[in-house]
């Protein structure tokens, strides 16, 4: 959660199926792949994560009147009918063209209720995410054999790997389609915020959230503590957990938790590049005017960044912040209308800012507001290295989306419903995201006309599902079951 572990560029995304294992397992895991915790040194040289679907946590023995105490997203899980249809994935009974044929490989397969006859979302079915971090891509590879042998034994299986890359150019990561990613990070602050030199952590005036948006059991952006799932209190629970934030008679297991969302994204370059192409040259061919606009030019406005993650601005590139792209910036002052970072491209859409204000006076008001629905993410690429953009090598390649929140209907969900696939966003009529929604039209505005583009679909999802990630105390309390 403290760290995107970017000094360990490789890592291995584990997708743990444990059928009548008890809890045995999480303990035997532990002692072949230790879970990092937020005061460990601070360069590691590996590191490792665990999370857990809701069928996961049943199965390790988590009574079910406590699951019950999670929230209802999480319960329910991410390919619930009514969620389906808010995050575009499944539509009236029909798989929608963001989602691979035939439908997502995995998820949780929840909810839990009558598994003998419930009917499960997908063919694999995951119960915790084991994510670990090396220097090294062998080291890393090795390591996850390792554990698989470890867990085997105990009836654990790795039903999927993925093979993650998180490695920087110029000081940044770069996704498949060759744009800088991971810029815009929400910065928690709070009394519990301390930075490197023991000083409490200020509130950042663009990027500043309540440390309860991303850990459960702190102050959130209402003014309240985050909610998450409590157990009775008993002799075993008190050596783990504390009552912090729980009601009276019970203590806190999702203290300095957080929710994670994880969805496997894979991402067609050559349709990507050779859609923008075509979309050049048609406009080229019907304006004379039009010769600055190449399929570079296009895919620079689909994201609203150029490729080293310099806002698109009217009046030029924002200077660079310590020789990094500029990330402190509101729309209303400087592209309220965007003709330069379009109305509807990707960032815009992922992180309005003040953007969405009527006037210069709500502005304040509205980047607020847009920040009570950030989320952290921690997201890395999979799949090899594009050679040539514009040629299909059928390699299979995408982003592991992962991100961390405390509130995911607030936050995931609303960012994914009432931002990117919002088809009337900020004055816009009948357009989604141009990057992860589905084919449809973009409207890029230049003086004195606007140009239109077809997009494809360029994204689409191979599974996906809600996770819990615990803290160190709730994990040895899970461990214990």
């Amino acid at each position: 959660m403290v760290s995107g572990f970017s000094d360990l560029p490789w890592a291995e995304a584990l997708f743990l199926y444990a059928k009548d294992s008890g809890a045995a397992w999480i303990n035997a895991l532990r002692a072949a792949a230790p879970i990092t915790n937020a005061a460990g040194k601070e360069k590691e040289a590996r590191a490792a994560a665990l999370a857990f679907t809701c069928t996961g946590l049943a199965s390790v023995g988590l009574p079910y009147e406590v699951l019950e105490t999670f929230s209802p997203q999480f319960r329910e899980g991410m390919y619930q009918e009514d969620r389906l249809r808010r995050l575009g994935d499944k539509i009236d009974g029909e798989w929608q063209s963001t989602v691979i044929r035939g439908g997502p490989i995995w998820s949780g397969n929840v909810p839990i209720e009558q598994p003998a006859t419930a009917t499960p979302s997908t063919p694999v079915t995951v119960h915790a995410l084991l994510l670990l971090y090396d220097k090294d891509q062998a080291d890393a590879q090795r390591w996850a054999a390792e554990v698989g042998q470890t867990l085997a034994p105990l009836g654990v299986t790795i039903v999927r790997q993925l093979s993650l890359d998180l490695r920087l150019d110029k000081r940044i990561g770069r996704e498949h389609f060759g744009f800088a990613d991971g810029l815009s990070q929400p910065i928690p602050f709070g009394p519990s915020v301390v930075l490197s030199d023991g000083r409490p952590s200020e509130r950042d005036p663009w990027h500043g959230v309540p440390l309860g948006e991303i850990l459960l059991g702190h102050e959130n952006a209402h003014s309240e503590k985050a909610p998450g799932p409590f157990i009775p209190t008993d002799e075993k629970a008190r050596a783990d957990l504390l009552p912090e934030g729980a009601p009276e008679g019970f203590l806190n297991l999702g203290l300095n938790g957080s929710y994670m969302v994880a969805r496997e994204l894979r991402q067609y370059v050559a349709s990507f590049w050779q859609s923008l192409r075509t979309g050049a040259e048609r406009i080229r061919a019907h304006d004379p005017n039009a010769a600055h606009v190449t399929a570079e030019w296009l895919a620079e406005r689909v994201i609203g960044r150029n490729v080293d993650g310099h806002l698109l601005c009217p009046s030029g590139f924002p200077a660079a912040q310590d020789g990094l792209p500029q990330n402190d910036f509101g729309f209303m002052r400087d592209d309220r209308y965007g003709h330069g970072c379009p109305l509807g491209s990707h960032v815009r859409r992922a992180n309005p800012r003040d953007g969405l204000a009527k006037d210069a006076a709500s502005a304040q008001t509205l980047l607020d507001a847009s920040n009570n629905h950030r989320i952290l993410r921690r997201g890395r690429k999979f799949g090899g290295p594009v050679d040539d953009r514009y040629r299909d090598d059928q390699q299979e390649r995408g982003l592991l989306f992962m991100c961390l929140n405390s509130d995911i209907a607030r936050q995931f969900e609303f960012v994914q419903q009432t931002w990117i696939l919002n088809r009337n966003f900020a004055t816009l009529f009948d357009e989604t995201d141009p990057l992860v929604g589905p084919k449809g039209p973009f409207t890029v505005r230049e003086q004195p006309l606007r140009r239109i583009v077809e997009v494809e679909t360029f994204v689409q999802s191979a599974g996906g599902e809600y996770f819990f990630l615990p803290s160190i105390p709730a994990l040895d309390y899970l461990g214990r079951l």
